[in-house]
């Protein structure tokens, strides 16, 4: 890894920030020679549908440059103009197929990425899909992460890929399946996932924001959680109110490693979901 990328994401956690990076594999369609595509995608303040997405192609010596213009020196990014791709309306699809972290995201992921990258990607214009490495989460593989809306997915199966990435049909079939949207913490993320259920699909379209009112902090049993939003063109707007609780646990592994030993993790269930829709 350049000297920069990790100057970059030292100065982001050492001020007590969040980043994370993910490493994308090439792929002979989109990639060109001695060039690496970066993907800069940044929470925009308040309440946000979807994360602000900057793209570059540039030669790999600048790399480390770039990411130091775009984390520490954005008065600099004017020299990375003729990098600048256009691309947010281009939707990207990760998945995870990182077999050295686990061998069930290699295993599992790879065949999804397959299928999405034939079979979606290349009929479809506006839709990318990529090899990624781990983002979290490979007890759930195979995963992925749709961005730039940010939602994240696991125990993906082939047959549920066309209502997920055409968004058509009724999203409740999607349950499952659905980890969260990375806008929202732990608590926020298991309400906006009943939320997405009643709302249907117009529900990733609005400007959402999550607060814990109240919360278990030492045994987190309980979390009392607010979600706000604010509809299509400001024509809805209002918040949800829940109570998350946990219900009993599973036993499971963390990676699919041998001997890997079983934890109990908590389940939780969301009672007295209640809008208040202005």
């Amino acid at each position: 890894m350049s000297q920069g990328v990790i100057d970059a994401l030292n100065f982001v956690w050492e001020g007590g920030g969040t980043i994370r990076q993910l490493a994308i594999a090439p792929d002979k369609d989109y990639s060109i020679p001695g060039h690496k595509h970066v993907f800069y995608y940044h929470r925009p303040v308040g309440l946000f549908a979807e994360y602000q997405k900057q793209q570059f192609i540039v030669p790999n010596a600048e790399i480390g440059d770039l990411a130091l213009a775009l984390v520490m020196q954005p008065e600099k990014l004017q020299n990375f103009a003729q990098y600048r791709q256009h691309s947010h309306h281009i939707r990207e699809l990760l998945v995870c197929t990182h077999g050295n972290v686990d061998a069930a995201c290699s295993r599992f992921g790879y065949p999804i990425y397959k299928k999405l990258r034939v079979e979606y990607a290349t009929t479809h214009p506006n839709l990318r899909v990529w090899r990624c490495s781990h983002f979290g989460g490979h007890q759930f593989a195979p995963t992925l992460v749709d961005l730039p809306l940010g939602q994240y997915w696991g125990h993906l199966k082939p047959e549920i890929l066309d209502v997920l990435v055409w968004r058509k049909g009724s999203v409740k079939g999607l349950y499952p399946y659905y980890r969260g949207w990375g806008g929202l913490s732990k608590f926020e993320q298991i309400v906006e996932r009943e939320i997405l259920m009643q709302e249907g699909w117009n529900w990733l379209q609005y400007q959402k924001s999550g607060q814990i009112l109240a919360e278990d902090k030492i045994n987190q049993e309980w979390a009392d959680v607010q979600i706000n939003f604010t509809g299509i063109d400001g024509k809805k707007s209002g918040t949800y109110k829940a109570k998350v609780e946990a219900r009993g646990h599973l036993m499971t592994a963390f990676s699919s490693r041998e001997n890997e030993p079983l934890e109990k993790i908590k389940q939780y269930k969301v009672r007295h979901l209640t809008p208040n829709v202005n």
